[in-house]
């Protein structure tokens, strides 16, 4: 096998799955928005390891940008990308904006529970265009499990959330950050970077493993939480939007080690806002 059959239409697509599932196949889906790295390759590997056959969604989905963010700028490669598959999955689907949101649209999905505060603070619109396409996604595929990554912690949460609300046949998963030799997770929008920028944002990975370690030492989550915006503003980003020590499995404020916790971040270096995640 040469590379992944392309399919662009949910007719196809639920095809081609129920094709596989008369074969007792089971069935992965690796959803991404494209410019591929070695981040979604993990994704697509860990995938293929508990599936027969991974499918990889790549959709630039315009409901989770606001007017003033960069989906027109956002990196399209969609040739390289399916080089960079390769083997490794068996189905790729590229849908267009019209296939997914036809005329007369009208529905968006609102999630409350962990998609309150942090990344809606700043991006108010976010969770519910990620909501709305995850869920599309999810039933035109009707995967076994959908596999996402947990440099988008918060958006990983929200995906659960949604599928045990909905009662959907999904298992959602996680996958670990793949990270650069100084720390920086992966990101599409790293390549928005410049060289000097790129030197800053490695040392949000720094900062994040900081405030944990303040964490465990005893200081309260406010302090550490200070601590390492005092520290990222220190170390050249040009602004924070919050850096947060909150219980891994809920999102609340963290109170004590007694229970998982994560730290987040994210901070603006130019005009690239990067986050960031690490349990603590």
């Amino acid at each position: 096998m040469s590379g992944p059959e392309i399919v662009t239409t949910v007719a196809a697509l639920r095809q081609r799955v129920s094709a596989w599932r008369a074969e007792g196949s089971r069935v992965g889906l690796v959803p991404t928005m494209g410019a591929l790295h070695e981040g979604h390759l993990s994704l697509v590997h860990e995938t293929g390891t508990r599936c027969d056959r991974t499918i990889v969604s790549i959709f630039v989905n315009p409901a989770q940008f606001a007017p003033h963010e960069d989906f027109e700028r956002y990196p399209r490669v969609l040739n390289a990308d399916i080089a960079r598959l390769g083997a490794s999955a068996e189905l790729v689907f590229t849908p267009s904006v019209v296939e997914m949101y036809p005329d007369g649209f009208a529905t968006r999905l609102e999630v409350a529970g962990p998609a309150l505060g942090l990344e809606t603070d700043f991006r108010p619109h976010f969770f519910a265009g990620v909501a709305t396409v995850v869920a599309k996604l999810l039933l035109a595929a009707q995967p076994d499990i959908a596999m996402f990554g947990e440099k988008d912690y918060q958006q990983l949460l929200v995906v659960r959330r949604l599928a045990r609300d909905l009662a959907l046949p999904v298992e959602i998963l996680g996958g670990e950050i793949v990270r650069e030799t100084d720390g920086l997770a992966m990101s599409s929008r790293n390549a928005y970077l410049d060289a000097h920028e790129r030197e800053i944002a490695g040392r949000l990975n720094r900062v994040l493993k900081d405030v944990a370690a303040r964490f465990r030492a005893g200081e309260s989550p406010d302090a550490a939480e200070a601590s390492g915006a005092k520290a990222l503003a220190a170390a050249g980003f040009d602004s924070v939007d919050y850096v947060a020590v909150r219980d891994a499995e809920t999102l609340a404020s963290a109170a004590s080690l007694s229970a998982s916790v994560r730290v987040l971040a994210a901070a603006r270096v130019g005009k690239t806002r990067l986050i960031d995640n690490m349990a603590a």
